[in-house]
């Protein structure tokens, strides 16, 4: 990683996008760890969580993480997801689009800030990076080109100042699950501002809404 100790940096977290590649590179996110890592390299201002959550459900899979990363130094930004039928299936779908609010949040803290660290694929991001950029601040994306097909955007890569393989990082940030499965289940969950990485539970696969929308 390319990182100065006294520049100022912020991480903006595409929930969905990092839930989608880590898992198809086969591991979990230990969020705790990623945090550290980061906070090591630079003077780490804020870092930025975004995701869509569907408000009508009981339960949500994904609000122990939400709560969790609330709790241990992540700037949660959600809203309500989107419900539509698609003509082609008949199918409801679920989706939610995070991207104008990471837009403007970038833009207005770029300008107190010397690094910008995207953790995206979207190649709808390329425009972004180049007007933070503009700004002589320097842009790190953080994704995946070790899947087939790649998870990042060749033109949103192109427009990075750096690009980092989270498979390279996968070392520092995996999440290491103690315990057999049975035994965890018995123990009674911590709350999640009990323990570092161990607060919160995976969600399951498909529980991010799509947020191509």
């Amino acid at each position: 990683m390319h990182f100065y100790p006294q520049e100022r940096a912020a991480l903006f977290i595409d929930g969905a996008n990092l839930y989608a590649t880590a898992r198809s590179l086969g591991f979990d996110i230990d969020y705790k760890r990623l945090l550290d890592l980061f906070a090591n390299e630079c003077r780490l201002v804020r870092a930025f969580y975004y995701t869509a959550l569907v408000e009508d459900q009981e339960y949500s899979p994904i609000r122990p993480l939400i709560d969790w990363l609330d709790y241990n130094g992540y700037t949660m930004v959600t809203k309500p997801t989107k419900q539509f039928h698609d003509s082609d299936t008949g199918r409801r779908k679920v989706k939610g689009n995070m991207d104008i609010e990471l837009a403007i949040d970038m833009l207005e803290m770029s300008n107190n800030l010397d690094h910008v660290i995207l953790f995206s694929g979207d190649g709808d991001f390329r425009r972004l990076i180049d007007a933070v950029q503009r700004k002589a601040v320097r842009t790190t994306v953080v994704s995946t080109i070790r899947t087939s097909p790649p998870m990042i955007a060749d033109e949103l890569r192109r427009a990075a100042d750096s690009f980092i393989d989270i498979e390279t990082l996968r070392e520092d940030i995996e999440r290491v699950h103690s315990g057999a499965p049975d035994e965890r289940r018995r123990t009674r969950p911590p709350r999640p501002q009990e323990e570092g990485a161990g607060g919160y539970d995976v969600p399951p696969p498909g529980e991010f809404p799509d947020d191509n929308i």
